[in-house]
């Protein structure tokens, strides 16, 4: 499990719901938490303001990268 979903679960959101928040679609959320994708540099920033994390404590960690 990654860092984005660890994030998503422990504020008990559906990724429908994080999607909503953040003006994205479910299926990036769902790619994201994949590791299929990371996406633009703005929707990680976007991501990581949302939490109060930097982009590298939630895209960038050891365990987390691209399939």
């Amino acid at each position: 499990m990654n860092e984005l979903t660890k994030l998503r679960e422990a504020h008990n959101l559906s990724q429908k719901e994080l999607a909503d928040k953040l003006g994205l679609s479910q299926p990036m959320i769902a790619m994201m938490e994949a590791e299929e994708r990371r996406g633009s540099d703005a929707t990680k920033l976007k991501v990581a303001k949302f939490f109060g994390k930097t982009v590298d404590e939630i895209f960038f960690t050891k365990n987390n990268h691209l399939k």
